[in-house]
């Protein structure tokens, strides 16, 4: 069981480092391009959507960007990669436009007067994403169930005698 529990330790940690590394990388390219001061008329769609990958994960910052990510398509998904474009263009080259505001809402998660409404990730109070409660939630249920095959395995291993 400590075997298992390690190697799956180790699988976290190296995906953690993985992700850790990308954001890294995403970021010092976003600088690069900034500092820079390439023409709005000269940066590629590409730069574009490094600098509105920055741009978010500035304004929300970690999971709260995962979440976003996953509302418009999930990675590499041509979806998000145009939200991406969209903010590189609205943040970097000042083109208020370039983001409609129905698109905003479904970033924010404010899906309202669609009929496509976001019931599995709404809001809860004060905006706070229902889906960290639920991932919370999930997660202590995982470790109870973690907890309970353990002590069900020492039972059947070690059975108590009489």
């Amino acid at each position: 069981m400590k075997k298992i529990i390690s190697i799956i330790g180790i699988i976290v940690a190296i995906t953690m480092i993985n992700v850790m590394a990308i954001e890294e990388e995403i970021v010092e390219q976003a600088e690069a391009i900034i500092q820079q001061k390439i023409s709005c008329n000269e940066i590629t769609n590409y730069q574009l959507e490094i600098l509105g990958d920055y741009y978010m994960e500035q304004m929300h910052p970690g999971e709260l960007h995962e979440i976003m990510d996953e509302r418009m398509g999930g990675e590499g998904s041509q979806s998000l990669q145009q939200v991406h474009i969209n903010m590189g263009k609205m943040f970097y080259c000042g083109q208020r436009g370039a983001m409609p505001m129905n698109m905003m809402n479904v970033m924010m998660g404010r899906n309202y007067g669609s009929s496509n409404q976001n019931i599995i990730v709404g809001t809860y109070r004060n905006n706070a994403p229902v889906s960290t409660m639920n991932l919370i939630f999930s997660i202590l249920i995982i470790i109870a169930l973690v907890v309970l095959i353990t002590i069900l395995i020492k039972q059947i291993q070690h059975p108590r005698r009489r």
